[in-house]
């Protein structure tokens, strides 16, 4: 097995070397009931993933970051007018106004960032991303237990794991499995703009770690009668801590000491 190059290590790159998982991901981003009419691709690489998005998409924007890799992208699909192959950091790249799809094998470093610019981008319709596995299973409650970002995001964006890809799919072969996560934007919230901020408000108060216990965090700023009704409602025990509460029950308990 080839041993990574110090580039390599810098840009975090692991490219996908399994044809069945790129076809696999690709199917994942782009449905062939739902052709979407533009994917933006993170982190090309040699262009494994791209061939079958392309494939599947109706425009597709490749972005990679090592200026090496570029022209051989380039080359390669020269023959497909709705292929841009764009030299460059997708991090800096201004969101498209129109909806559009994100799919990508991200490097393993950035991948918070870039999981961030999918949540800001206001015409985003669901993000594909081979993630390590690790944080895939933390940000979909695969552990039993939920992040903040999760919670938080809830009210707008769907998160799944769809899928798992082993280490040695990749080369290099980096130390840990990935995970394949999907990131929907629901059609309406499911709360309204107002809602949504006291909903900003419950979950940093939820999340701020002081009591032990989501139910001693809550009391901090709601009456103990109010949270113990809440928590009856929610069919939730008082000693949970805040990681256990799925985001359904996050829902119910803003429904109770909200209205």
């Amino acid at each position: 097995m080839a041993r990574p190059t110090p580039r390599a290590r810098t840009l975090s790159q692991n490219f996908l070397a399994d044809r069945a998982t790129a076809e696999r991901v690709a199917r994942l981003a782009a449905p062939d009931h739902s052709r979407p009419r533009l994917v933006l691709e993170v982190g090309a690489g040699r262009g494994a993933l791209t061939e079958p998005l392309a494939r599947r998409s109706l425009e597709l924007r490749a972005y990679e970051i090592d200026p090496r890799l570029v022209p051989g992208l380039r080359a390669r699909f020269a023959r497909s007018p709705h292929v841009s192959v764009v030299a460059g950091d997708f991090l800096a790249v201004r969101p498209p106004r129109t909806p559009f799809s994100v799919a990508g094998n991200v490097p393993f470093s950035r991948t918070a960032d870039i999981v961030d610019w999918c949540l800001t981008a206001p015409a985003l319709t669901d993000a594909t991303l081979i993630t390590q596995l690790e944080y895939a299973r933390k940000r979909t409650g695969d552990y039993g237990r939920w992040s903040r970002l999760t919670v938080l995001t809830w009210p707008c964006h769907a998160w799944r794991l769809v899928g798992r890809v082993g280490r040695l799919r990749f080369r290099p072969a980096p130390r840990v499995d990935a995970g394949v996560l999907r990131i929907e934007r629901r059609p309406a919230p499911l709360l309204t703009a107002a809602g949504l901020r006291g909903w900003a408000d419950l979950v940093e108060l939820g999340f701020s770690g002081v009591g032990g216990s989501l139910h001693a965090s809550l009391r901090r700023a709601h009456p103990r009668r109010r949270v113990d009704a809440a928590f009856r409602a929610a069919r939730l025990d008082p000693a949970l801590l805040v990681g256990e509460v799925a985001p359904d029950r996050w829902l119910r308990l803003h429904e109770e000491l909200t209205s």
